[in-house]
């Protein structure tokens, strides 16, 4: 299923461009093109879903993490960070779900500084 206007489903179309990494009947991965880190890939469900609507699908959440894990411990033996953001305050910026792995440099403890108050502001690395 396609939803009008997401971009995510349009790259899954072919519709827009995208530098694909893996494609199967369950998911695409491929590129982010904000290029903030060596390794930053989209890993993104071929049927168009909400973030918790992935979440919840037991087979398809369990298949995306072993492959970014994978992925992960090939591209980047020495760290690499899986996550999704959730709303607006979560940062989600695209409404189809999809998983996001970063890596090939220190990430620190979070991907853009520490949030205000951070328990961890006297952690030094």
């Amino acid at each position: 299923m396609s939803v009008a206007n997401c971009i995510f489903c349009e790259i899954i179309s072919g519709k827009s461009p995208a530098n694909f990494y893996h494609k199967n009947e369950k998911f695409v991965v491929f590129e982010n093109n904000l290029h903030w880190y060596k390794l930053q890939l989209l890993l993104v469900p071929v049927r168009h879903m909400t973030q918790n609507e992935m979440w919840s699908s037991d087979d398809l959440i369990k298949d995306l993490c072993l492959f970014a894990n994978e992925v992960g411990q090939r591209e980047c033996p020495e760290g690499y960070r899986i996550f999704s953001n959730f709303g607006d305050h979560g940062m989600q910026s695209q409404p189809h779900g999809h998983l996001q792995i970063l890596g090939g440099t220190h990430l620190g403890l979070y991907v853009n500084g520490r949030p205000p108050s951070s328990p961890y502001k006297d952690i030094q690395r």
